[in-house]
This record gives C-alpha cells, sequence and structure tokens, in this order.
C-alpha cells in the first residue's frame, strides 16, 4: 500500500464519518416529523400527497398492515416498470426510436428495481428509452430505497414503545423519507456531477468524427455510422454516442444504494463518472445514508452510544476487508509475474492488478468502490469485479454472502444488522445463562424464529440457486469461463441477487430467460423474505414492555460487544459460505499460483 493510497482511504472515510452524524440526526427529527429547515418548503407538498390519496398519516398501523401496504405498493411500482418496457417502442422519449423489451429480461428488470437489487442483464444505452430510464427506473430508484428506510424505522419504533399495537404508518414513512431526504439530497449531487460533466440531456444520441480513424474489421465501438472505402480498407470515420438524462439518475442510484447504471460499463463509463471529484462524490454517496442511519438508529431509541456500536462494527470490518483487497490487487497476478510483466508501482503505472480497471481511478479507487458498493448492496462499477484476482473477488462476494450488513442497502443494511444484533445477544444470553435482552426488551423464542428465517432464506437461495444452475443445460451455457472461474460467476450471480446487490462477474451470459427468472425469484425472496420477518419482530418487540437494566445485564455499546457482533456476523458467513467459495475462488486461487 502507497502513502497516497493510504491518504486516499483516509480521506474517504473521515469525510463519510464527519458527514454521518449531521445527516443522522437530521432523519431522525424527519422521521419522528419533528421540525426541520425542509418543513416550511416541503410541509404543503407533502400534506398535498396525504389529502390526494386518502392517508391519515397519524393512523398506525399493525405490522401485518404495515407488511401488506409495503407489499401492494411495490407489487403496482414493478408492474409498472414491467409495462413501460413492453411498449416503450410506442412512448415518447425514445429518440433512438428503440423497440419493446423481451418479456422475460423485462420481467427481470421490473423485479431488480423494485427490490432495489438493481441487477441489469441488458446494456442501458441500447435497450432503455429516456422515458423508460426516468420514469420506470428513476422513480424506483427512490421508492425502493425509501422502503428500506421505512422497515428500518418501523424496526425502530419497536424498541421504542411498550405495550403498542402499531409500529407507524408504511405511507407516512415512504413519503417523508422521499421527500425530505433522498429528493434533496439527490438533487444537490445531481447538480454537482452535471458541474463535473456527467451528461444530462434529452437530445438523440449525437454522431461526431473520431480525432483518429481506424480500420472497420478491428474497431471496437458502439456503433458505426460512416466508412469510406479507400483500396481493400474500410475506414471509420463516425461513432454513435450515447448519452440522455444521465446525472440525476446517477445521483439517486448512489445515494439509494440502487447502483443500476444508465450505461453499460455503470460508473466506470466517462459520460457517469468522468473526473477523480465525480468518483469520489460517488463513492461517498453509497455509504452516507447507511452510515448515517446508525446515528438515527442511536437517536431515536435515545442512546447514541447504541448507533455508534453499530458504526464501529460495520467500519471495522469494511476498512479491514478493504486493505486485503486493496494488498491482493497490487500484488498483481503471479502467472504474469512469472512471464516477466512488471507489476510494481512506479512513476509511470500504478502496477498491481489493472486488468478490468480504468488507469484513471487506479487500485487503491477501485478497491474502495468494489468493497464499499458490495458492503451496501449498491452494485454499482467503477471496475469489473470479473477481472479481479481469485481472491481479491471473493472479498465483494463475500461482503454480499455476509447478508449486505456492513453498511448495507439505505434501512436494509441497519435491519439486517440488528438481526444479527439479536443473535449476538441470544448467544451471550445462552453462555450467562439468562434471557437475553436488547435495548430494553427480552429476545425469546419468536423474535430468535424469526431472526433464524432470515438468515437462512438467503443462504438457501444463493446456495441452492448456484447448484441447480451448474447441474441444467440452461445454466451452464452462459458461462463463457469453464472450471472454477466459471463457478464464481455462477455463485456470485446468485449471491447478488439474493443480497439484493445488483453487482456482477459479468462473465457470465446472464440475459437468457432461465437466468432471468431464476435471477428475479431470488431478488423476491432475498427482500420480501426478510422484510417479513423484521416487520414481524418490529411488531412483537413494540407490543412488550421495557425491562429496567440490572448487574446482569450486557451492555451493548461497548467495544466487547462490537467484537461479539463483528464475531457473530462473521461465523454465520464463514460457516455458510466458506466450502462454496472453497470451490470457486479459493480452487482458482491454487490453480493461479501453482501455474508455471
Amino acid at each position: 500500500m502507497t502513502a497516497n493510497g493510504l491518504l486516499q482511504i483516509t480521506l474517504y472515510f473521515v469525510v463519510l464519518l464527519l458527514l454521518a452524524k449531521p445527516l443522522g440526526i437530521y432523519m431522525a427529527a424527519v422521521y419522528e416529523n419533528r421540525p426541520v429547515f425542509l418543513k416550511r418548503i416541503v410541509a404543503t407538498l407533502e400534506v398535498g400527497f396525504y389529502r390526494l390519496s386518502g392517508v391519515k398519516p397519524e393512523q398506525e398501523m399493525r405490522w401485518s398492515e404495515y407488511a401488506a401496504a409495503l407489499l401492494w405498493f411495490n407489487l403496482f411500482g414493478g408492474l409498472a416498470v414491467f409495462a413501460l418496457q413492453m411498449l416503450q417502442a410506442y412512448l415518447p422519449l425514445n429518440p433512438q426510436q428503440l423497440g419493446n423489451v423481451t418479456v422475460d429480461s423485462a420481467f427481470n428488470t421490473a423485479v431488480s428495481f423494485a427490490t432495489n437489487t438493481n441487477w441489469q442483464g441488458y446494456g442501458g444505452e441500447t435497450t432503455m428509452s429516456y422515458l423508460t430510464q426516468m420514469l420506470g427506473l428513476s422513480v424506483q430508484n427512490f421508492v425502493s430505497a425509501a422502503t428500506g428506510m421505512a422497515v428500518l424505522i418501523a424496526m425502530i419504533r419497536g424498541f421504542q414503545r411498550t405495550h403498542a399495537d402499531g409500529i407507524g404508518n408504511f405511507w407516512a414513512d415512504l413519503t417523508r423519507g422521499i421527500l425530505y431526504i433522498l429528493l434533496p439530497l439527490s438533487f444537490v449531487l445531481a447538480l454537482m456531477l452535471v458541474g463535473q460533466g456527467v451528461v444530462q440531456t434529452f437530445k438523440p444520441y449525437p454522431t461526431v468524427p473520431l480525432v483518429e480513424q481506424g480500420r472497420a474489421d478491428n474497431a471496437v465501438l458502439s456503433a458505426i455510422d460512416e466508412l469510406s472505402v479507400s483500396g481493400n480498407e474500410d475506414q471509420v470515420l463516425t461513432q454513435t454516442l450515447a448519452v440522455g438524462p444521465a446525472a440525476s439518475q446517477i445521483a439517486i442510484k448512489q445515494l439509494g444504494t440502487n447502483g443500476g447504471g444508465f450505461f453499460n460499463a455503470n460508473s466506470a463509463h466517462p459520460f457517469e463518472n468522468p473526473t477523480p471529484l465525480s468518483n469520489f462524490l460517488e463513492m461517498l454517496a453509497i455509504l452516507l445514508i447507511p452510515a448515517a442511519l446508525c446515528h438515527t438508529f442511536g437517536t431515536m431509541v435515545g442512546d447514541p452510544r447504541q448507533g455508534w456500536a453499530i458504526l464501529a462494527a460495520m467500519t471495522l470490518v469494511l476498512l479491514s476487508l478493504l486493505f486485503i483487497t486493496a494488498g491482493l490487487e497490487q500484488g498483481g497476478n503471479p502467472a504474469l509475474a512469472a512471464l516477466g510483466v512488471e507489476q510494481s508501482v512506479s512513476a509511470d503505472q500504478s502496477g498491481g492488478n489493472m486488468e478490468g480497471k480504468e488507469t484513471r481511478f487506479g487500485i487503491v479507487n477501485s478497491a474502495i468502490w468494489a468493497t464499499a458498493t458490495t458492503a451496501a448492496s449498491n452494485g454499482s462499477v467503477n471496475s469489473m469485479h470479473d477481472s479481479y484476482t481469485p481472491l481479491g473477488g471473493l472479498i465483494p462476494m463475500w461482503l454480499i454472502q455476509l447478508g449486505e450488513v456492513i453498511f448495507g442497502g439505505v434501512g436494509s443494511g441497519l435491519y439486517g444488522m440488528l438481526i444479527f444484533a439479536l443473535i449476538a445477544v441470544f448467544v451471550a444470553g445462552l453462555m450467562i445463562g439468562r434471557t437475553p435482552e436488547y435495548l430494553g426488551k427480552k429476545i425469546e423464542a419468536f423474535e430468535i424464529k424469526m431472526a433464524a428465517i432470515v438468515i437462512l432464506i438467503p443462504a438457501f437461495f444463493i446456495l441452492g440457486g448456484t447448484a441447480l444452475t451448474v447441474m441444467v443445460e440452461a445454466g451452464k451455457t452462459a458461462v463463457a469461463n469453464p472450471g472454477a472461474h466459471g463457478f464464481s460467476e455462477i455463485l456470485y450471480a446468485f449471491s447478488s441477487a439474493a443480497g439484493n446487490n445488483g453487482s456482477a462477474f459479468a462473465g457470465l451470459s446472464a440475459n437468457s430467460p432461465f437466468y432471468n427468472i431464476a435471477l428475479a425469484v431470488t431478488m423476491l425472496a432475498g427482500r420480501y423474505g426478510i422484510i417479513i420477518p423484521v416487520l414481524a419482530i418490529a411488531g412483537s418487540l413494540a407490543a412488550k414492555k421495557t425491562v429496567p437494566t440490572t448487574v446482569g445485564t450486557l451492555p451493548t455499546h461497548t467495544p466487547l460487544f462490537v467484537m461479539l457482533l463483528i464475531g457473530t456476523v462473521i461465523l454465520v458467513g464463514a460457516l455458510t459460505f466458506v466450502p462454496a467459495l472453497a470451490l470457486g475462488p479459493v480452487v482458482e486461487h491454487l490453480i493461479m499460483s501453482t501455474v508455471p
């Protein structure tokens, strides 16, 4: 690790942690309906939405009612995205006259964006019209993110309340999350990104002359529009450049931990991420709200130390795995070293394994993004994870498999981590022989059963989906890289889908009926199979009384509890997924290391 790399990592985490606290306190005020500085501007719009839809924001919902409202809302949102894709050829704002999307791909994409996964089996610039991108995908970026935040707030109310039937109002939580948090932050970030050169236009794709003309048969271009025949050679004279209203979608894709790229190359594309500053801002946006929600949690439960403890656990795990990833990528490829390829750091190159990475970002910024995007359920990339070294690629995959709780998605990461906190106090309670408690609530059989479901569902669909895929022909034909790496690509795809992440080992040709349907089912289970038990836990906790703290109560804000929580998360991940990881990245690493 170079001094420059250490400086970049330090700057990133210092800025992130400095911004997290004020934003977290502000979000707590929003969800508790206390006065905030945007109230004068937005309150009229908020009240208008309630009147138009007939919502009474003060009306409490039981957990089952909260879950039903959430599921119906997400169902209609997914159907709207599906319909837009199936009809986009006949709708406006389609200057490139793109055709309708195939049924299986449209289904996969609708599920993907409704579940905050944003897995993309298609190329955005060649598949989706401006209208579909804005009215379908961007809208889902907002509402799916706000849904995850609403579920977290409902769970926090479970710890706050005693002898209560209700855990809040889904419609009010959803509306406030969008109007007071996601929209203002996205507006500011979009302006900053436009200032850095990220495209934002409704004009058709322009055709431009090439600065350096080349042979048509050797060119790798998105489109070749004009050829000049000179002798026996076809000279490429122009290229079509994909543009569109990208900046507005990129802002919410990062802030809402959505991750779906406007362009196929995602944030490695210079129109999505043109400068070092845009790169820093987008990386910061990935973890900003998940980090701030830890402070929201501490503020709402009346003990900021609880939020600090959760944030400390997340940060320690992420930092450790970031340094491992950066070190592995900086170490380079031993197979290339054996051939005499220079991979050391010098004034002319960043060294290490630069395959699949942008030279303008280098090893460290690629590693920060890769670990941040898989720690959060973001999934955007500024480098290709498929091209990482085997163990370097194992880390992002394992971060997803840990349950997307190391920061995680907006809302979903923290309520996932709180599930692990319940398991941690349960284990501690078994060791000392007393009923486990967390934040004054006894953790009993019902909560642990629901927590077990939350842990088991992603594991079942990741491992079961991978096993099924390697046995059927439709699954194996999509693999271009046979052997251990091909297995890793399949394992990563189902991990990404179940974890609602959306990134990929993109060597897998997953835009086929089999993968579109299998991954869509996995995404649905990974989202709603978790949300329903979490809301059930929230309802159960809200109905309980608060027990007084005694000398036998385990403090849950101390370094000891932070270590216990980290151990619980890692132990569950290790026991569940290490055998599968051994068949993929570990075997590939051993093969690569023994190449003469």
